[in-house]
């Protein structure tokens, strides 16, 4: 507004009158004497946990959750007995906790979920399963393996898997360089898994399956989750020829030696395909009553205590070995019940490169390798390897 120049004695006047015609009274200034405002009181926390508090017999293949419907959470602990933890996700907006495991049998757990405005407890029990409606895996090879470039991996359940697809979402293979691979299931108690092609020599191979307490069907579910890590050596290719009696050993390529053999003689004939060395044995016993032969007084039988430098080849019972009895007929004629016969100095040196999961390719007969006679897996296409997923 303008302000009018007046003499400074009216204007004290002017003033002084103003002033006691009425009296103003003061507003407070809180923040003139270091006072706060009030603010309003923190929400009390409250939650709803599932499973409930108190449930009994709770399926192991539940998954724990707790919601905040007030206030919000700075930890959400799930505890077994022995104190161990379900490790678990808390949201963005610190509302929402989830489980990322699942639970195991015959257990109380307790949960605790802390916010700043408070504490809400629970308590649950698991129900409890017979070794029967659990199934452990196994996982071949075993964990810090170093393995040929034909190796598949291998988990074998001891109780049947009926749901194949909701294992297979928790059964996880890593490789690194990475190379794209698929499961095959074999039977409910045995699923496979391998690349498109060899693996890469130095692949890294990181298996881990997430099965604890995931329904198998059936009632049956997974017990212990299970991990293994393994390397891929050197890229040994073995090239049987039973035609030409020769053996042609390959590493990276490269091509190390040639080696006269004895392969299967009629009856016996060696299968064509390729092969995955399974086993090795510096000596093995063999017996011909495993291949179907039990009559002592067959030219065919045998009972040998000593077989030495063996690698298993088929689970029919095709092995590479020593033969020092058939060196006359190595490099010139097959002489064997379907093994592969070396002479004992080759034989050795054979065994000392070789190891689990070196690729045996056989040519030179008209008997197929069956696909699942060993890790007989390279025997099928990529194609019909692939239909063998559940997913």
């Amino acid at each position: 507004m303008r302000v009018r120049s007046f003499p400074v004695v009216v204007a004290t006047v002017a003033l002084a009158v103003l002033s006691g015609c009425a009296e103003v009274p003061e507003t407070p200034d809180p923040a003139a004497k270091g006072e706060s405002t009030a603010s309003p009181s923190p929400t009390a926390l409250t939650a709803t946990i599932s499973p409930a508090d108190g449930a009994k017999d709770v399926p192991v293949d539940s998954i724990v959750t707790v919601t905040a419907t007030s206030g919000e959470f700075t930890s959400v602990k799930v505890a077994k007995p022995d104190g161990r933890t379900v490790p678990g996700s808390l949201s963005a907006d610190k509302k929402t906790w989830t489980a990322n495991d699942l639970l195991d049998p015959a257990l109380r757990y307790t949960v605790t979920a802390t916010g700043e405005t408070g504490e809400v407890t629970s308590s649950f029990t698991t129900r409890s399963l017979s070794l029967a409606q659990q199934t452990f895996a196994t996982i071949v090879p075993v964990d810090k393996s170093e393995v040929g470039i034909g190796m598949p991996v291998a988990v074998y359940f001891d109780v049947p898997v009926k749901d194949h697809a909701s294992f297979e979402k928790r059964m996880h293979v890593t490789s690194t360089p990475a190379q794209t691979g698929s499961w095959h299931w074999v039977s409910d108690t045995e699923a496979r898994y391998r690349p498109q092609r060899y693996w890469k020599p130095g692949t890294t191979i990181k298996v881990d399956l997430d099965i604890n307490g995931a329904s198998a069907g059936g009632g049956v579910y997974g017990q212990h989750s299970r991990t293994a890590t393994y390397k891929v050596g050197d890229a040994h290719v073995f090239k049987v020829n039973a035609r030409t009696h020769q053996m042609k050993v390959f590493s990276n390529g490269k091509l190390l030696r040639t080696i006269p053999i004895t392969t299967g003689k009629p009856g016996f004939t060696t299968r064509s395909g390729i092969k995955v060395i399974s086993e090795k044995h510096r000596v093995k016993e063999m017996r011909s009553e495993t291949i179907g032969i039990s009559d002592q007084s067959s030219s065919d039988y045998y009972s040998l205590d000593d077989v030495e430098y063996a690698m298993r080849i088929s689970n029919s019972g095709e092995f590479i070995h020593a033969a020092p009895w058939s060196t006359g007929s190595q490099g010139y004629a097959n002489v064997s019940h379907g093994c592969t016969g070396l002479s004992t100095a080759n034989a050795a040196w054979l065994y000392g490169l070789a190891r689990i999961g070196d690729v045996v390719e056989t040519t030179g007969t008209d008997r197929k390798m069956e696909w699942d006679n060993g890790f007989g897996d390279w025997n099928l296409s990529w194609a019909d390897y692939q239909k063998g997923s559940a997913l």
